[in-house]
């Protein structure tokens, strides 16, 4: 490798971790609100109740607005139910959760979305793609197991009622995300309405942010009846997680993967710096909510999380590098 390309994945790399910082904002941003007494809903809701507006002239840059419209007038119920599973379920997991721990152990748990899109692949694909590789599995089942450390760890050797439900949320989510994302982009691989456009990556984040509006306002109303109006905090906070994790993050990562989606090593450093959340989650939610810094079998958790992630991401670049198909399905993983 040159000096020239080193230079370029290590902008790649520099790019992917910038991304990891601005997804942090959604742990941190939603375990603040949770903190100050704010309704899950009402995080929930207003995420995505302000990425629609903010995300408008995004959509117009990048491939226009018409083809989105045009592909969900032809196959508007793929897009809700999609939109339901990727964005609704796996964000109301989330700020369902954020309330249960420090946002390092939700950010540490959502982790599980590494190998969640591996394991739904079975039942989405009839080629290639439903195959499980062994060494994705292994590094897989590694993170698995740095979770369970964590969420034992924190609860003391043994989780309660309140413990096995924010885990079963946050699980839910890890599933959720990369299931959505992946059900609509095998449907439009399928169902590619005539004279529309090919879409793109923004177009597609568009188009779920739009086809689950009506699950938001219903959410919202839910919110309002149950806890009343949202305070001026918590809409800032939602703006910041829509901002920082829902636009900035996102433009950030497809942009480092794109840069390095021909090279193996690059990519598979690029998809490895997700593993920075972590850290992000733990230095921020520290200095900032004053959360107790992770010890004992909780921090060796994490740091077994940090290797799976790594790993797998390893074995997933390289086998992704080249393939825009498969650099799609990596992109697909990304959340918050």
């Amino acid at each position: 490798m040159t000096s020239a390309h080193r230079r370029h994945v290590l902008l790649a790399v520099g790019v992917a971790l910038a991304s990891a910082l601005f997804f942090t904002c959604a742990y941190v941003l939603n375990r603040a609100a949770a903190v100050e007494g704010g309704h899950w809903a009402w995080s929930a809701s207003l995420r995505y109740l302000i990425t629609l507006p903010l995300m408008l002239p995004l959509v117009h840059w990048f491939g226009g607005f018409g083809p989105v419209w045009r592909a969900i007038r032809a196959h508007p119920l793929p897009w809700l139910g999609w939109s339901t599973v990727g964005f609704v379920l796996f964000y109301i997991g989330l700020s369902y959760a954020a309330s249960s721990g420090p946002s390092w152990l939700v950010a540490g748990t959502f982790q599980l979305t590494v190998v969640a899109g591996m394991l739904c692949s079975p039942f989405l694909y009839d080629d290639e793609r439903r195959r499980i590789p062994p060494l994705a599995l292994a590094a897989g089942l590694v993170v698995v197991a740095g979770v369970l450390m964590m969420q034992l760890g924190h609860a003391g050797g043994g989780l309660d009622r309140a413990g096995w439900i924010a885990l079963a949320c946050v699980a839910g989510a890890a599933f959720a995300y990369p299931l959505g994302n992946r059900g609509l982009l095998l449907h439009l691989e399928r169902h590619q309405p005539d004279g529309v456009p090919r879409l793109n990556a923004t177009q597609r984040v568009f188009g779920l942010t739009l086809a689950s509006q009506p699950a938001w306002v219903a959410l919202a109303l839910y919110a309002g009846w149950d806890a009343g109006m949202p305070s001026v905090g918590q809409v800032g906070m939602a703006a910041g997680v829509a901002v920082g994790a829902g636009i900035i993050a996102t433009v950030l990562f497809f942009q480092a993967t794109g840069m390095v989606r021909d090279n193996p090593t690059g990519l598979a450093a690029a998809e490895a710096m997700q593993a920075a959340e972590i850290l992000f989650a733990t230095a921020i939610g520290v200095m900032w909510l004053g959360e107790a810094w992770p010890s004992g079998i909780v921090l060796w958790g994490a740091i077994v999380v940090t290797f799976g992630i790594v790993g797998f991401s390893w074995i997933a670049g390289r086998g992704a590098a080249g393939d825009l198909r498969a650099t799609q399905d990596l992109r697909s993983e990304r959340g918050p």
